[in-house]
């Protein structure tokens, strides 16, 4: 009875051949996802760290990396690939688009390591040089990409990034934004990108990120992970308020338990690579409004794994995140 309330017992998905061994836990209990939690991931992550174009080919088959936002992070966020996967695009023509679209995507990552998360006033004239030298090859392989595979998702969320950082104005991002919908409505990536360019600080007017969150997760079936972007939108907000305890009123707290059990908590939620990601974006928002039963579940449901994003706000993150578990 007790497992069935709290989501245990019958109601625990099965397991998953292709997860990875949980590691060696910290004294705190928490560990950091590796490799979304994948074995066939982590061979994709090894082949791009040797610089093994047929072996990351390879190790593609199983994604499709035109909709697999979370798998091509993993090759956006790794350093080494910008030193190989230039000769890829050059020298395999069958399948330039997908070495345009890794190329691309690790341009945009590899531009913001060189503007840093400084504010814009502490960043230095050489670091913006750098920034906007790689953001513009980003441009350039990403609509190159997009104009081979016209199908791809992938390459117009990543395009909302660099137009971002390059100031390309908001005629020229919502134009990617629709372009990005139109090939999938209900991306959730692509959702909370606009919901950070909605930002006061970006440019956007207070209430409009959360106006935009709410209207999605209205367009969103029972289970579908679209519901995330509600718990992006007030954690974006909290970032904005200089009020640490902005988020902890009863109507914020029902909000985002409403549509934590719209999606990652309802039953037809699909644990695909990566699920810890959606579960640590809610433990982040529902910890921050100071609510107490389903942040329950939802740390329960991670059982310790730590994923950097959305954590990384906080100047101290894993320790944020084990406090928060812990209190849990």
């Amino acid at each position: 009875m007790f497992g069935k309330l709290f989501g245990r017992g019958a109601g625990r998905p099965v397991a998953d051949p292709h997860a990875l061994p949980v590691p060696r836990r910290q004294k705190n209990g928490m560990y950091t996802l590796r490799a979304l939690g994948d074995a066939r991931v982590l061979a994709l992550v090894e082949a791009a760290d040797a610089g093994d174009w047929t072996a990351v080919k390879a190790a593609l088959a199983p994604f499709d990396l035109g909709r697999d936002h979370q798998v091509l992070g993993e090759l956006a966020d790794l350093d080494g690939v910008q030193d190989w996967i230039g000769r890829a695009v050059e020298e395999d023509k069958e399948h330039r688009a997908t070495a345009l679209l890794i190329s691309g995507t690790r341009h945009v990552s590899w531009g913001w390591e060189a503007r840093t998360a400084a504010r814009a006033v502490n960043v230095t004239q050489e670091q913006w040089r750098v920034f906007h030298e790689r953001l513009r090859i980003a441009e350039e392989q990403l609509l190159e990409a997009a104009e081979l595979r016209p199908e791809w998702v992938t390459p117009w969320r990543r395009l909302l990034t660099s137009g971002r950082g390059m100031s390309l104005g908001r005629d020229v991002n919502e134009a990617r934004l629709d372009a990005a919908l139109r090939r999938d409505p209900l991306d959730l990536e692509t959702h909370v990108e606009w919901v950070s360019q909605l930002q006061p600080r970006w440019g956007g007017e207070p209430g409009q990120a959360l106006a935009f969150a709410r209207d999605a997760l209205a367009r969103a079936p029972q289970g579908h992970r679209l519901g995330c972007v509600i718990a992006m939108a007030h954690i974006e907000e909290w970032v904005e308020s200089d009020r640490g305890d902005c988020l902890q009123s009863d109507e914020i707290r029902a909000e985002l338990r409403a549509a934590a059990d719209h999606s990652v908590l309802h039953p037809a939620y699909v644990r695909r690579p990566g699920w810890q990601h959606d579960f640590n974006m809610f433990a982040m928002a529902l910890s921050l409004a100071d609510e107490r039963h389903t942040v329950r579940r939802v740390f329960e449901a991670l059982d310790g794994a730590y994923t950097e994003w959305p954590w990384s706000y906080f100047a101290e993150p894993e320790k944020q995140f084990a406090r928060r578990h812990r209190g849990a």
